[in-house]
């Protein structure tokens, strides 16, 4: 494993759950910031209804007058075709749909069953290709779901299929509460490996319970070469009791530095990123290299 890609969702799944969301200008500078960090892929909003997602409601504003540069990409979350076309307005080069084999978390989220949610996805991935666009597929609750508790891998991999056959580039496979292991984690991405093959594969873990890391080191040594971060760990499920926020991007840039895996981002220019949008938030980020940085300049 020469190389992985870092994929940001702080800007868009790391504060679309925030009670008391980042002010319009901040999310402009934020997501700047992280587009001179080395970055390909930085997810900046959500086309949702601002009455379920009053942190998205200015996506439309904040795509519009971000530093767009040509060589980052900048999806956004469409989960129907209003969505889209809000980010068909914005000139939006990717969109992103979602599904879930868990059909209790599919309804408690998204308010409709599996085969629901799939025929959303459908439609708005038509419609996206036909305008050109790129689509990338999220599958939720990839190991266990809050609800009914330990997912098959078989349907995992069944899942990444169908947003494959529906012309998704990418699927990535969310451990949506955190509990995954690195064995559990093996034999999931095994089974997606074998139904799609590595290269349409990311990774999107939550690190609930301090296994993230690990399991993002499982699925790189089966060479997945796409993982999903957010700065300072910012994010989680509102729909998945006790989940804690994403897998931190500077703990994961620290690891893949530290294994001479290259990704072209700059860990420093990562959490000066991280302490802007923590500090518009009023905590500390949760990322250990970010606090143990912090410690390390104050001593010196």
């Amino acid at each position: 494993m020469n190389k992985v890609a870092i994929y940001e969702v702080g800007p868009r799944d790391g504060l679309q759950n925030e009670k008391n969301p980042v002010n319009t200008e901040a999310k402009i500078e934020f997501v700047n910031m992280l587009s001179d960090t080395g970055l390909e892929y930085i997810e900046c909003g959500a086309f949702v209804s601002p009455k379920w997602v009053p942190a998205m409601a200015d996506s439309n504003e904040v795509l519009t007058k971000i530093n767009r540069k040509k060589n980052i990409s900048y999806p956004v979350l469409t989960p129907n075709l209003k969505g889209l076309e809000g980010a068909v307005a914005i000139a939006a080069d990717t969109v992103c749909v979602f599904a879930t084999p868990s059909e209790t978390f599919s309804k408690k989220n998204t308010n409709c069953s599996v085969s629901e949610a799939l025929k959303r996805a459908k439609y708005v991935a038509d419609e996206a290709i036909s305008k050109g666009l790129k689509v990338r597929g999220y599958i939720s609750t990839v190991i266990t779901c809050p609800y009914e508790g330990e997912i098959s891998p078989v349907e995992v991999a069944k899942l990444s299929e169908e947003l494959i056959k529906m012309g998704c580039y990418e699927v990535s496979l969310g451990d949506t509460i955190g509990s995954g292991t690195p064995i559990k984690t093996r034999k999931m991405v095994s089974a997606c490996i074998n139904a799609i093959g590595v290269d349409k594969l990311a990774v999107h873990f939550h690190d609930t319970y301090g296994q993230a890391l690990a399991n993002i080191l499982a699925s790189i040594e089966l060479d997945v070469k796409v993982v999903d971060t957010s700065v300072g760990g910012l994010g989680g499920c509102p729909y998945a009791p006790g989940a804690r926020g994403n897998v931190a991007t500077e703990d994961v840039l620290y690891m893949l530095d530290g294994m001479g895996v290259e990704t072209g981002v700059n860990l420093t220019k990562i959490c000066n990123a991280s302490k802007f949008v923590f500090e518009h938030l009023g905590r500390t980020p949760f990322s250990r290299v970010y606090n143990a940085l912090e410690a390390k300049n104050k001593r010196t």
